[in-house]
């Protein structure tokens, strides 16, 4: 009898992910955005399918076409009023905020290129490190070999194109992706409110990855490098963005009984910032600020390990440290048009921990505890001003170094009750360093000043929440009450009005605000967070809310904030989206509702609430083609983003609708 074959060696499967999803993730709030919701969206804009999320919060309702760059933080839970993110937004674990100012540049990525994206609401991930104060928003990038691509034309001269290109390379799977878009734009201020000086805002921006999967034994070697530049004007003369960035990451996973996980990443980012002082009525505009470069880098790694343990147990061990260094180099004081002082302001800082954290089953029941501790260090401090004309230097500040240590924790259960059932609770501490932007950088917005804080402390934040959930066939529901308090919140405090000199900003003018970057004692949030999902064959519904009671808790000079409401953080917002997709035909509609907010600090300049309808569609033309239509805020509904000093009124994007072709 002849000798057997010896078995084939087991199969190499290329996931292109971390670790597998934890246990303890089953006891927080996790929302996911599908391929399939990507793909279907209306709007290509990932800074627009976030808000699909009950809770998520962007600082601006403009999006990232329109507004400026220095203004798209993201947060969750009513934790906003501030342009640095509180959530921590991730891409295959890399952390993704500005190095120094802690806001997110959009047009990095294209949502076509992820395989999903999984939103943890609520803070103290004690894996992902500082930063995950309101949550965490991981994205995870698609692995998978094939073509695609899109083009797309819309209003106001608007194109858009997109390609992927996944092929088999040195026993792995490399990926090359880009995205390009260009718009002549709208004119961002209210017919009501604007003046001659008001033009449209075109925008130009475009993005690169490449990303190599390969196995290495059992071990999975994941390396990608990426770049973007994005291009925007505010719709005067004299307000020119810049921002341009390159990304580079290397991860090592291994899949064996010790799984483990080492990852290393680099970051550059460059903001060159124009900004524009209006004349009365808005009949002219002159240069006031020139930002003529924000050189930041990030750099940082992780590891983690996961030994073999009994089964129902899950242990995680692991270390994290990030370091951003960056500064502001300025002109600014014009007068008839030429800088009087030139201006360079900017530090380091650098965090790093360990952590642990254990889950278990016990029966029907999942328990789950962890914590990690940090350090934290703010040096290299500095601001100076020096006279362009005599060469004086009129400032030349050296802040001492600080730094501390701050812990971080999580801990809940998970109950199934019966019927399809469930109840979930948790409690979490987490905290935030404040980015360079808000210890260092002196900023204007219109006729608005607000002077940087070398002092700030670290946010801290403190929270529980309760859950129940029904999950049973086609049907998901879930509703979450939860409260938080943000201790040391960093918000932008009124100290003054114009027309008047300030120390840092100089001259407000007259219907300006003089502001500077405060801790306040706390802001103490409670709310409730409810979603619903159903698919049966081709159709899929689902529903998100959330509703908060937000308040600011001060004292000293920000006293006269105490019972507010946190700038920029409506009570209420709801999406209500229907979908169906076969055969290659599909239909998106997405319905929703946020509520009044305020633009400043003191309550006083209010967002009206507004509703929009968002539609897309698609039918095939051949096997792989298909012809794509949609249309943003079909109804043409007025969404204040802002308001002026003057009283001018900011919108976000009017009706935008756009016709295209895609290669599946």
């Amino acid at each position: 009898m002849a000798d057997a074959l010896p078995p084939p060696p087991p199969a190499i499967i290329i996931t292109g992910r971390s670790l597998p999803e934890t246990k303890a993730e089953r006891v927080y709030t996790v929302e996911r955005i599908t391929a399939r919701q990507i793909e279907q969206a209306p709007s290509h804009e990932l800074d627009q399918l976030l808000k699909d999320v009950p809770g998520v919060q962007l600082f601006r309702r403009s999006d990232a076409r329109s507004g400026h760059p220095t203004s798209q933080g993201i947060t969750l839970r009513a934790l906003g009023g501030n342009a640095s993110s509180r959530a921590l937004l991730v891409l295959d674990g890399v952390p993704q905020s500005d190095p120094f100012g802690g806001w997110v540049s959009w047009p990095a990525y294209d949502p076509s290129n992820l395989a999903d994206i999984r939103v943890v609401r609520g803070g103290g991930s004690v894996a992902n490190g500082p930063g995950a104060l309101a949550g965490t928003i991981e994205m995870t990038s698609r692995s998978d070999a094939g073509v695609s691509g899109e083009i797309d034309a819309g209003s106001r001269d608007s194109l858009e194109a997109r390609g992927r290109l996944g092929m088999e390379v040195g026993g792995g799977v490399l990926s090359l992706s880009g995205r390009g878009a260009r718009g002549d734009g709208f004119i961002p201020i209210t017919s009501e409110t604007r003046g001659p000086a008001d033009n449209a805002a075109p925008y130009r921006e475009w993005s690169g990855r490449s990303r190599w999967v390969a196995p290495l034994g059992s071990t999975e070697l994941q390396a990608s490098l990426a770049a973007f530049h994005d291009w925007r004007t505010r719709g005067t003369d004299f307000s020119a963005d810049r921002t341009n960035g390159t990304d580079a990451a290397l991860r090592l996973v291994g899949r064996g009984d010790w799984q483990w996980s080492a990852l290393g990443y680099w970051q550059w980012r460059n903001l060159r910032s124009s900004t524009a002082g209006l004349s009365a009525g808005r009949t002219t505009a002159s240069r006031v600020l020139l930002q003529d470069s924000v050189p930041s880098h990030g750099m940082g790694g992780s590891f983690e390990l996961r030994p073999p343990m009994p089964q129902g147990i899950e242990l995680r061990l692991g270390a994290d440290a990030r370091q951003t260094t960056g500064e502001t180099r300025e002109l600014a004081n014009y007068v008839a048009g030429q800088a009087t002082r030139r201006r360079r302001a900017g530090g380091e800082t650098l965090t790093g921990g360990a952590f642990a954290e254990a889950s278990a089953e016990l029966g029907a029941i999942t328990l789950t505890g962890g914590a990690r501790v940090d350090r934290w260090q703010i040096s290299d401090g500095h601001l100076f001003e020096q006279t362009i004309a005599t060469g004086v230097v009129t400032r030349n500040e050296s802040d001492p170094r600080r730094h501390g240590w701050l812990p971080t924790a999580r801990g809940g259960l998970l109950m199934p009750v019966g019927g399809g059932f469930s109840l979930r609770s948790a409690a979490y501490l987490g905290w935030r360093m404040p980015t360079l932007n808000e210890l260092f950088r002196p900023f204007r917005a219109g006729l608005d000043a607000t002077a940087a804080n070398p002092n700030l402390d670290p946010e801290r934040l403190a929270g529980a929440e309760a859950a129940m959930e029904y999950s049973r066939g086609p049907v998901r529901l879930s509703v979450t009450g939860f409260v938080n308090r943000l201790k040391d919140a960093i918000a932008n405090v009124t100290l003054g009005r114009g027309p008047g000199t300030f120390p840092q900003v100089g001259f407000v003018a007259a219907g300006g605000t003089f502001r500077q970057r405060q801790n306040v004692d706390a802001v103490n949030v409670r709310g409730i967070e409810a979603s619903a999902g159903w698919t049966r064959g081709p159709w899929a519904l689902r529903a998100g809310a959330s509703l908060s009671h937000a308040r600011m808790k001060t004292s000293g000079t920000a006293l006269f904030l105490d019972g507010l409401r946190p700038a920029q953080t409506p009570r209420f917002a709801t999406t209500l989206a229907t979908g169906w997709e076969q055969d290659g035909k599909g239909a998106e509609l997405v319905l929703r509702r946020v509520g009044t907010q305020y633009e400043d600090d003191l309550n006083t300049r209010v967002l009206k609430g507004a509703t929009t309808l968002d539609a897309s569609a698609s039918w095939p033309l051949s096997r792989r083609f298909q012809l794509i239509a949609r249309a943003e805020n079909v109804t043409n509904a007025l969404v204040m983003a802002g308001i002026g000093g003057d009283g001018s009124i900011e919108r976000a994007a009017p009706r935008t609708l756009w016709i295209g072709l895609r290669l599946r």
